[in-house]
């Protein structure tokens, strides 16, 4: 995920979780001088001395989707065979963990649920399931073992130290000469049976079409440009697909059999609920998430609005290192700068991005500057005309990328 617009949360007193007597013969005073040492022999890096493994009976394993590649050499010589894929694990305390009590009322008062929440069980279990992961203390310095089987021979790679953050982010050699496009296989964290710790990965060649799409207001309704808005689709209610957008994903899947990496600027602890939302309505493939954590409603609304261009550039250019032969069609909208994002994409690395696509939203206030023509007109200036759309609804999109498919045809 990278380490750009951090928020570390430092293991302090402040910030202990109270919640239930461990069974751990560690005194409090003992767990909290552990925590501090972990955390600041994070910044040691891959060489921390002082790492050590993560515990399934201490420590809760997220284990990210990827996607693997074969590096392309800087002259864009042909691949050797060999694969290579970001492992993404993030690591959390089971000890202690905070109660999310105070979190949630503080949400529901702020989205104006308080008077409601003590006669709906369902919605306050939701609130609390999805404020949890946001309280649980992150565990730096830890080191896990992920267990892959290729081609049917198994394999171990010692992956770690987590960061400050408690995020893994390592690139591994996988070998799988053999392996072709579009397989998938099944990777695992050794030791920790929760399914939150077991993975796919899914092998994409080096050339071929690809999906960078947005999420929020792209193709879920989050209401970006509503504080409230943002804390009621997030936490309160049951995600919704943007109507069209899930049939419209199926279509672009069946024309173009592209590689999908989902880029969106909401925090990594909302990895779960994405995923899950992704799993039901759209094509699976890499999910991106800022690794931005937040103490603070506000820190949490900064996420999804502050510097999401810098981001989603960063994170693209990390793309573009894997896939620079592959043809990228970049789906997005108006609400924050996907149009900015892109086209500074498409100029930097002329004949990657072939297509912009751009969901005017209209369902959200105080839209009216941003879905002005002459934004659009200024992000794309000395862009082809042809190569970039603004829409209001998917049916729009239909020929659109139909034309992209019998241009890939004529290639």
């Amino acid at each position: 995920m990278g380490h750009v617009g951090q928020e570390t949360r430092a293991p302090d007193a402040k910030h202990d979780r109270n919640g239930p007597a461990s069974t751990s013969s560690h005194s409090p005073t003992e767990r909290r001088g552990s925590a501090f040492l972990n955390f600041f022999s994070s910044f040691l890096g891959s060489k921390n001395p002082l790492a050590q493994a993560a515990n399934p009976h201490k420590h809760t394993v997220w284990l990210f989707d990827n996607t693997a590649y074969q590096p392309v050499s800087e002259a864009n010589q042909p691949p050797s065979g060999s694969w290579q894929a970001e492992i993404i694990a993030c690591i959390f305390e089971t000890e202690g963990r905070k109660d999310a009590g105070k979190w949630v009322a503080a949400i529901a008062d702020h989205i104006g649920l308080d008077g409601e929440l003590g006669g709906d069980k369902e919605t306050r279990e939701r609130l609390e399931s999805r404020v949890q992961p946001f309280l649980d203390q992150v565990s730096p310095s830890r080191i896990l073992t992920l267990e892959t089987r290729i081609n049917g021979a198994a394999h171990s790679h010692h992956i770690g130290p987590s960061d400050r953050n408690g995020i893994i982010s390592q690139v591994i050699d996988l070998g799988a000469i053999g392996v072709y496009d579009g397989t998938i296989e099944s990777p695992h964290i050794h030791g920790f049976p929760s399914p939150a710790a077991k993975a796919e990965t899914r092998f994409a060649a080096p050339e071929g079409w690809m999906i960078i799409s947005d999420i929020d207001d792209t193709i879920k309704r989050t209401m970006t440009m509503e504080p409230t808005g943002i804390l009621r689709t997030t936490f309160a209610e049951e995600p919704v697909p943007i109507p069209g957008m899930p049939e419209f994903y199926r279509h672009v899947q069946y024309e173009l059999n592209p590689a999908w990496f989902y880029l969106s600027a909401s925090p990594y602890n909302l990895y779960p609920f994405l995923h899950a939302f992704l799993h039901e309505h759209y094509a699976l493939g890499t999910l991106i998430l800022r690794d931005y954590s937040w103490m603070d409603i506000g820190g949490l609304i900064k996420s999804f609005t502050e510097k999401t261009q810098e981001y989603k550039v960063d994170r693209m250019e990390k793309i573009h290192r894997w896939f620079p032969l592959r043809q990228v069609l970049c789906i997005g909208d108006s609400t924050q700068t996907d149009p900015e994002a892109y086209a500074e994409m498409y100029k930097r690395y002329p004949g990657w991005i072939h297509a912009i696509a751009i969901r005017k939203v209209t369902d959200v206030s105080n839209m009216e500057e941003k879905n002005e023509p002459e934004r659009f007109e200024k992000a794309f200036k000395d862009i082809p005309d042809d190569a970039w759309i603004v829409f209001e609804d998917p049916k729009e999109l239909y020929d659109f990328v139909d034309g992209l498919g019998m241009e890939d045809q004529d290639l």
